[in-house]
């Protein structure tokens, strides 16, 4: 089974990436703008596996950068606010 099958596997494994991200030194800016980076991968190239993940790709491709960052950015915080 993917992390990508189950959403709240997703966010698990998003908060320890970030966990090692942080734990490495990333700061917060850079963190956030790997995620838009990670979040451009996963719209292009990965067929989206759950509802949650289907409204996110939909969000992500009506987008523009300023907002395809703060998606994901909110995602940084919504895997935050898990721990």
């Amino acid at each position: 089974m993917s992390v990508l099958d189950n959403f709240g596997q997703w966010k698990e494994f998003l908060n320890d990436r970030l966990d090692h991200a942080q734990g490495e030194g990333m700061d917060e800016a850079t963190v956030s703008n790997l995620a838009t980076e990670i979040g451009g991968y996963l719209a292009t190239n990965v067929e989206p596996k759950n509802a949650e993940e289907k409204v996110l790709a939909d969000l992500w491709n009506v987008a523009n950068d300023e907002e395809k960052h703060a998606i994901a950015h909110m995602m940084v915080k919504l895997v935050q606010s898990h721990k």
